[in-house]
């Protein structure tokens, strides 16, 4: 509580808000409730993210025995599938993560209002009416005399009929009569009525499951159709070995993008929650499947390339099945009224992600092309480096997944100690682990780039690019936890404007430094891109703007 009497006021105003980030930071290393709430929600999400990369690997392993023709042709064909999915899962997954926490957490504060009502009922309808209006988060308005026992105090000083004093609740029992109950019961007998009615509304969700479903009938629509085109941009021309398996793989592949963006749609839901244990148990069990039908439908029943599409697809619906019965015991999936579902500000702050995940992605694969415009040694050289830079946002993603969901229920809360403190917290954490990272990789990477070739060209290369690779994972881990603050806050549009106006920057870098210093001055642009992805984070909330003006006072 502070001197003004409101306990959702931060503590103390910063003179210069940049110091905040350095807030409470001997307290990094204890495990207190704030820390375990983070990394009670960030540690099931880095598995959940990483379980994809890892089946896809498992996944390769399998087709290679195939041949060099239909591993190639299964590359081609992810890569497609990948990139298309990246540009409309990503938006859908942000957005609904930080709706459904917010919106869950103004229903719970509404219950715990009512809670926590220390005011005398004078009348309550059967329990399912006092259920309905606890779950709507107002007492029922054609009733006031209920309204007035949920949300303010009774007029007649506790007064129940014949004069009764007693400081009470009136209940109904079978036989439809008034029975007093303490205050201490009566709080009781709403935290039960509320924990049988575990379902709630959240439009949000429904929302989420609504776009999940068109953008993935759009998407398995376009690539159905449009495979050979696509494949055709993607550098499998007419004629190749590879079109023919290409087609084959991704059209199959296709068919279970609608599992894909409602298993991710719903995945967000459930991180909305804080509950990213559910996702992951179905996800290891989802990708558990497809290791386990791969062989039998790839060589046992012959199917070849094909076996290894319909497997994925099978285990991808599995999962959005699955996710969808639980889901269904937690939430009305659909709406009370079509205006609660908010389609149009989903679809504004949809198009904001959607323009940042283009920008970020055309930086990256722009240096894939100009180190591709060097040669195969430099070309094979920058690969796995670029994989091994791009490996901390596994890890980074679980926090920045925790503070978002954090974040956007301290905002709704509008507790801004909270959401200082998780803020500062996880950014604290996010540099840890990018040291350690730091670390692993530049002795990793270094003594260990024999792994990825024998050719001792790329393997100088690989230890010339290891030292910026090593350096830079505090500032990549540092930028990936920055996205999840900003989302938190429901920042979109800061989120978007300033990693477009980033992106244009380091494209200028990256043509300038690839002409003066070729493989080196590419891995340079990258650093000084993802240096600036970091600034514009440090920036927002280091200057107290934006959702974080209440840290200048």
């Amino acid at each position: 509580m502070n001197e003004n009497g409101n306990a959702n006021e931060p503590n103390k105003k910063w003179k210069f808000p940049f110091l905040v980030f350095f807030n409470d930071a001997r307290l990094i290393f204890k495990l207190d409730a704030l820390s375990k709430e983070i990394l009670g929600i960030a540690i099931p999400s880095a598995l959940a993210v990483a379980a994809d990369p890892i089946a896809s690997l498992i996944d390769t392993a399998f087709i290679g025995h195939l041949g060099p023709v239909e591993l190639a042709a299964a590359g081609v064909s992810i890569a497609l599938f990948n990139q298309a999915s990246k540009i409309t899962i990503f938006p859908l997954v942000s957005i609904t993560t930080s709706f459904v926490a917010e919106e869950d957490t103004i229903k719970r504060m509404n219950i715990k209002a009512a809670e926590n009502d220390k005011s005398k009922l004078t009348e309550v309808t059967p329990e399912s009416d006092v259920v309905q209006d606890i779950e709507k988060g107002t007492p029922k308005e054609s009733n006031k005399a209920q309204k007035e026992s949920v949300v303010g105090h009774n007029e007649t000083n506790g007064t129940l009929g014949n004069n009764d004093k007693t400081n009470g609740v009136a209940v109904m029992n079978n036989e439809q009569e008034p029975h007093l109950l303490s205050s201490d019961s009566r709080s009781s007998k709403i935290k039960e009525i509320v924990v049988k009615k575990k379902k709630r509304h959240i439009a949000s969700a429904s929302t989420a499951l609504l776009f999940g479903s068109i953008l993935g009938l759009l998407q398995a629509s376009v690539l159905i159709f449009g495979a050979k085109p696509l494949l055709y941009v993607m550098g499998v021309k007419h004629g190749s070995p590879m079109l023919k398996p290409a087609v084959k793989y991704l059209t199959y592949r296709s068919f279970g993008a609608p599992a894909v963006l409602l298993s991710l749609a719903m995945q967000g839901i459930f991180r909305g929650f804080k509950d990213t244990t559910t996702p992951l148990y179905v996800i290891v069990a989802g990708y558990s499947l497809n290791v386990l039908l791969e062989p039998l439908l790839i060589f046992k029943l012959k199917m070849g390339i094909k076996g290894a599409a319909i497997a994925h697809v099978i285990s991808q619906y599995m999962m959005a099945f699955t996710l969808f019965f639980i889901l269904m015991k937690k939430v009305y999936l659909l709406p009370p009224r079509i205006k609660d579902l908010q389609i149009f500000r989903f679809l504004r702050n949809g198009g904001l992600l959607m323009t940042k995940v283009i920008a970020v992605t055309f930086c990256v694969t722009l240096a894939a092309s100009l180190a591709a415009r060097l040669g195969s040694i430099p070309m094979a050289a920058f690969q796995p480096c670029l994989q091994v830079w791009l490996a901390s946002s596994l890890f980074a993603d679980g926090l920045a997944i925790a503070v978002q969901a954090i974040l956007a229920g301290s905002f709704a809360e509008k507790d801004c100690n909270k959401t200082t403190a998780a803020a500062t917290r996880t950014l604290q954490f996010g540099f840890i682990l990018g040291a350690g990272l730091s670390l692993i990789v530049g002795f990793g990477l270094y003594f260990g780039a024999g792994i990825f070739s024998k050719n001792l060209q790329v393997i100088h290369f690989i230890r010339i690019g290891a030292p910026i690779v090593a350096a830079t994972q505090p500032i990549n881990t540092l930028a990936f936890v920055f996205d999840g603050v900003n989302y938190g806050a429901s920042d979109f549009a800061y989120a978007s404007y300033s990693l477009v106006t980033v992106s244009l920057v380091s494209v200028g870098v990256e043509f300038l430094l690839y002409r003066s210093n070729q493989f080196i001055g590419i891995w340079i642009a990258l650093s000084i891109y993802m240096t600036l992805r970091m600034l514009a984070g440090v920036w927002r909330m280091g200057t107290g703007t934006g959702p974080w003006s209440y840290l200048r006072g």
